[in-house]
């Protein structure tokens, strides 16, 4: 009976793999369509349906079809349609993978990214994501240094500016470019885990005294992403060097201290969270050279995010994927390889099964973690009263 129900399964997903690839069909038609608002339809439907899907021979017999759509998308349309042609061109990369495929799509449309993103009249939304796709798109799809150099030194040329050329602090920017300078910053530091050894001395006596000028601006992102790409510079440093001493740590690490127990009340209480918590981890592997570790569970597989070069490189593919993520992590080779999980694991209906958890199961452990934390939250708000 098992093998039967498997069987009837795998019907339906073929039939329901056969009607989805004729959903992007229409996508990819539409993508030439005269009227802008058709286009972004069909590529906000192409990139949902490209986070969640795996449709890399569907995509393979038409990357010269989408590489000319998205070139046309990307060279004529304004604002919200190169943004979004951007996000598709990093999630066919992603589909795609490093071979000659997704490179040959990379260096076809590697000019234009650049084009958008160093243009200061283009739409911050659309330079944003042209940073993150060249980001992501070089470290999946270039094989050649070169590439890597170049594209370095464009998205440094961007976040740059946001850090000065002298003085302890950052100059102001508007707030519209503090994402376009925070997706710059990520893609760059992407790129660092996987450039060579020869370039990474040089790139850290050049930025680690510049990048904690970041720490002080006005936009908790942008202060993040600074402290961050720090703890990776520190760890790429010592990777080089067991006994890497940084000149001006302790005004470093003070910076770090008081942003690990920031309570300005004129920030946002979650902001004030999600700062102290990601500060309170820098500091501790720039001081003690401890990286905390992060657990990522999926089907019945566990992913340990260990280091901050871990930590940069599933962050950017989460960007990317959204919730499509964990499918990816099961089922894309390319993810599987990144992050060393081996080959796709095949599962039988057994299998399958003895992984599903049913919905009573469900609704005891949701009510057994809803009840700790109702007692957790009732300790600290006596706490609270105790001390007022």
């Amino acid at each position: 009976m098992a093998e039967d129900s498997f069987g009837g399964d795998a019907v339906d997903e073929q039939g329901q793999q056969e009607d989805l690839e004729e959903k992007v069909k229409e996508y990819v038609d539409c993508l030439t369509d005269k009227s802008a608002k058709t286009r972004q339809g069909a590529l906000e439907s192409l990139r949902l349906a490209l986070a969640s899907h795996l449709l890399p021979d569907f995509l393979l017999e038409r990357c010269l079809t989408l590489a000319d759509a998205l070139e046309k998308c990307l060279k004529k349309g304004k604002g919200e349609e190169q943004a979004l042609a951007a996000a598709v061109l990093s999630l066919l990369c992603v589909q795609l993978g490093p071979g000659p495929k997704g490179e040959e799509l990379f260096h076809s449309l590697h000019p234009l990214l650049v084009s958008v993103l160093s243009d200061s009249a283009a739409s911050p939304a659309a330079r944003l994501h042209c940073a993150s796709a060249l980001g992501l798109g070089c470290y999946v799809a270039a094989a050649d240094v070169q590439d890597l150099v170049s594209c370095l030194t464009c998205l440094e040329g961007v976040f740059s500016w946001s850090c000065g050329v002298g003085g302890p602090t950052a100059p102001v920017a508007h707030a519209s470019l503090h994402g376009l300078f925070c997706a710059a910053l990520q893609a760059w530091a992407l790129l660092l885990t996987i450039c060579p050894s020869t370039h990474i001395s040089h790139i850290l006596a050049r930025q680690l005294p510049r990048l904690p000028q970041l720490l002080s601006s006005e936009s908790v992102n942008l202060r993040i992403t600074a402290g961050e790409t720090i703890a990776l510079l520190f760890e790429l440093a010592q990777d080089l060097e067991e006994d890497f001493i940084y000149e001006d740590m302790d005004t470093l690490c003070s910076t770090l201290r008081t942003l690990a127990t920031d309570s300005s009340k004129y920030r946002a209480k979650s902001d004030r969270r999600r700062q102290r918590s990601v500060f309170r981890a820098v500091l501790q592997f720039v001081e003690g050279g401890e990286c905390e570790e992060e657990t990522v569970r999926f089907g019945l597989e566990v992913l340990y995010v260990d280091s901050w070069a871990r930590r940069r490189i599933y962050a950017a593919f989460k960007d990317v994927l959204g919730s499509g993520m964990h499918h990816h992590l099961q089922n894309n080779e390319l993810l599987r390889d990144i992050f060393g999980l081996g080959p796709v694991l095949v599962l039988d209906a057994t299998a399958l099964k003895a992984c599903k958890i049913s919905r009573f199961e469900k609704h005891l452990y949701n009510a057994a973690a809803f009840k700790a934390r109702t007692k957790v939250r009732s300790r600290m708000r006596d706490k609270r009263a105790d001390i007022l």
